[in-house]
């Protein structure tokens, strides 16, 4: 059992459901635009359109949109969507607007009680005002010492981090489902960390990981209980 850690969290997808929205909405997407047999191939364009993007123009539903359009856009031998198929890829997301925040079973118990014994930070990738709002109304931002939006989650930002807050890398963990962002990059950059799998990672999230760059790995988000 490790006592006074820092443990700072990823958000997405760690603490709330994320993807699976925006995976409801491809489904929907795809359905729409692409005929059975021609889904996979569909698929693979968006995937490349969203990585290309998200390069440049960063996360969050705003830019997703405009790559659902890119997508119809290429599928169209470079036709530009309709105002009609425009509003139809709005009428798509409109599931994204909605302002609940649905907390992964175990989370909230889980953070009350490593909050009465370690330094708990929140450490999450993407828009601003998209990424505070959901922070807002998760319920569990008090449990946080420090909120902390990036715009992308790289060996320098956990390094820029560790500095800032004068942090102890042996003391301190990073702790998220994603292999790309959560894992790799913090052990590069000397922390320890905890990898939480989650069916629902985004695609462009994952990444093979060398056996030694997730010092513990968990089922469940409530097991972190049994180690700190």
């Amino acid at each position: 059992m490790h006592t006074d850690q820092t443990l700072i969290f990823d958000a997405d997808d760690t603490l709330w459901e994320n993807n699976v929205l925006f995976e409801r909405v491809i489904d929907g997407f795809l359905a729409w635009v692409a005929a059975p047999e021609e889904r996979d191939r569909a698929r693979t364009v968006l995937d490349g359109i969203e990585a290309a993007n998200s390069a440049a123009l960063g996360y969050g539903a705003a830019v997703f949109r405009q790559s659902l359009a890119d997508c119809l856009r290429q599928l169209n031998d470079g036709r530009t969507p309709t105002p009609a198929e425009q509003a139809g890829i709005d009428d798509l997301l409109a599931p994204l607007s909605d302002r609940r925040v649905e907390l992964i079973p175990g989370v909230a118990d889980t953070l009350t009680a490593l909050a009465d014994r370690h330094h708990l930070l929140l450490l999450t990738k993407g828009d601003q005002d998209e990424q505070r709002g959901k922070v807002e109304r998760s319920t569990i931002d008090h449990h946080f010492r420090g909120v902390h939006i990036v715009a992308e989650k790289s060996v320098d930002t956990y390094r820029q981090l560790t500095a800032d807050l004068g942090l102890d890398p042996d003391r301190t963990w990073m702790i998220g489902n994603s292999p790309k962002s959560d894992i790799a990059p913090a052990h590069r950059a000397g922390l320890r960390t905890v990898f939480i799998p989650h069916e629902h990672t985004w695609v462009l999230e994952h990444e093979d990981l060398d056996p030694d760059q997730a010092t513990l790995r968990l089922g469940a988000f409530p097991e972190l209980l049994r180690h700190f």
